[in-house]
């Protein structure tokens, strides 16, 4: 079995964020991910690199990064352009 390790880039309050976790909550691709949420606001450099582009979901694997604006096709379509996953990704 196929499994996808990402991390959702968001902070509290952010509607954008709550917006992407529920496409990636709705999204039939994701059923073989685990998906865990990273708040920016607990860490300055994140705050740097992602404080004006969150959400983001990062493929922890390979570190590829899809951006919001993301729906369940354009999902499906960053998950086809990932490195094969194994088990065994971390």
């Amino acid at each position: 079995m196929s499994v996808y390790h990402f991390t959702l880039f968001s902070t509290l309050g952010c509607h954008l964020c709550e917006v992407a976790q529920s496409v990636l909550v709705h999204a039939a691709c994701i059923d073989e991910a685990s998906i865990g949420v990273c708040d920016i606001a607990t860490d300055d450099e994140l705050i740097k690199l992602y404080g004006e582009s969150i959400p983001v979901l990062q493929h922890n694997n390979s570190g590829q990064e899809l951006k919001w604006p993301f729906d369940e096709d354009a999902l499906q379509q960053f998950m086809r352009g990932l490195p094969e996953a194994s088990s065994g990704e971390q």
